[in-house]
């Protein structure tokens, strides 16, 4: 059976708002059911361990989804996602497809994870596919290739938009905006419409601009997962 591993976030507060944040459900449960479904093993680990937290304006009405719903009703995705493993203890050998579901908690405690940049070096030098969407992209900025250089470095790379983190107000309370650092370490980014799906797939890494990116990421990532292993 081939093997996927998501990766969340641990941050719950949004700088010095006293908000709460965390991943965002959506972009969870979309891609935990489409890699599941497709027949996939599907691993979840986080930052700090444990059940991480998760963004309340995910949870409200208009952002819950069926694939949200699905995931609230099924008790071993639940028992999975409230006892993630600690990335720094994850074995990522034998994974096909790393995900990192976004969630402004994202843009706080994955860019600074040391082990999360390992991890995914290591997944990437092995063949696995390397996913995220929305502000997941910010833990692609952990990773760096054996040569040194940055992992998104020269390739096309979409994430949450300069305009995007605009309209939610939060561009003065992100601890940068993701769409100037994935350009700052060498990123082709890619964008399209405000709040529109927008999805690039460059050979094994495949991401996503916003919430509505999230199933198309999933099943990019599936099809990038039977490429052939490239450096």
């Amino acid at each position: 059976m081939p093997k996927a591993l998501i990766i969340l976030t641990s941050h719950d507060t949004l700088g010095d708002s006293g908000k709460r944040t965390g991943f965002y459900w959506e972009e969870l449960a979309a891609s935990y059911w489409i890699l599941s479904d497709a027949g996939y093993r599907v691993e979840m680990a986080s930052i700090a361990g444990g059940k991480p937290p998760a963004d309340p304006s995910s949870e409200a009405d208009d952002a819950v989804t069926a694939e949200v719903r699905r995931f609230w009703a099924d008790d071993a995705a639940m028992h999975r996602l409230e006892h993630t493993e600690r990335v720094e203890d994850v074995e990522v050998s034998g994974c096909d497809i790393v995900f990192l579901p976004g969630g402004h908690g994202t843009m706080w405690d994955l860019p600074t994870s040391e082990a999360l940049g390992a991890l995914l070096a290591r997944a990437w030098k092995a063949g696995a596919v390397v996913g995220a969407v929305c502000h997941g992209p910010a833990g692609l900025l952990s990773a760096k290739l054996s040569s040194g250089a940055p992992l998104v470095e020269g390739r096309r790379v979409a994430g949450f938009t300069n305009a995007e983190e605009d309209a939610v107000g939060l561009s003065d309370t992100v601890p940068f905006l993701l769409q100037e650092q994935l350009k700052a370490q060498g990123a082709r980014f890619e964008c399209g419409p405000d709040w529109q799906p927008f999805v690039v797939s460059d050979g094994k890494l495949v991401t996503g601009q916003n919430p509505a990116s999230s199933a198309e990421v999933a099943r990019l990532m599936l099809q990038a997962a039977d490429l052939p292993t490239v450096p």
